[in-house]
């Protein structure tokens, strides 16, 4: 069940989003690196899925990841990544991206809503314009305070 909602292709995912729009799901879209999975990570996925009928979450690229977290990061690799997250009952599809923003992915998807984390506000979320220009909502998420990757990160190098 986890593989299947990781597809090879964008062409095979685009395929799937079709087939979901032809069923009347409304697609919510996200990203962002999701190295080591925490409580923030679960409790934003849980919300962004419940703007929508089908989540996707698109994940950075190790390659991608490490040219904006830096050289030690990431901690758990692409792959890794993405199954762990795919087990995630809010969460329907993963894709894996390359470039240092979705946006190519978006304009591909053109999603019924875009979410990104509280520290977004609307006009800076990647590929806003194209979603709203389509009809589509783009909307700013609360964090869950007190987690962070990045604070995980910290308190390991300090034991």
């Amino acid at each position: 069940m986890i593989k299947s909602k990781i597809p090879s292709t964008l062409s095979h995912a685009l395929l799937t989003i079709d087939a979901w729009r032809e069923k009347g799901e409304n697609i919510v879209f996200t990203n962002g690196c999701f190295d080591i999975l925490h409580m923030g990570h679960v409790l934003y996925l849980e919300e962004a899925k419940s703007l929508g009928s089908k989540l996707i979450l698109a994940i950075n690229s190790d390659v991608s990841v490490s040219s904006l977290k830096g050289p030690n990061r990431p901690i758990v690799d692409q792959i890794g990544r993405s199954y762990v997250v795919a087990a995630l009952e809010s969460v329907d599809m993963v894709l894996i991206f390359e470039e240092e923003t979705p946006l190519q992915l978006i304009e591909a998807i053109i999603p019924d809503v875009l979410v990104k984390g509280g520290d977004w506000s609307i006009d800076q979320i990647v590929g806003s314009d194209v979603v709203i220009a389509h009809g589509g909502i783009v909307k700013s998420l609360q964090f869950v305070d007190g987690y962070s990757t990045t604070s995980i990160e910290s308190k390991i190098k300090s034991s």
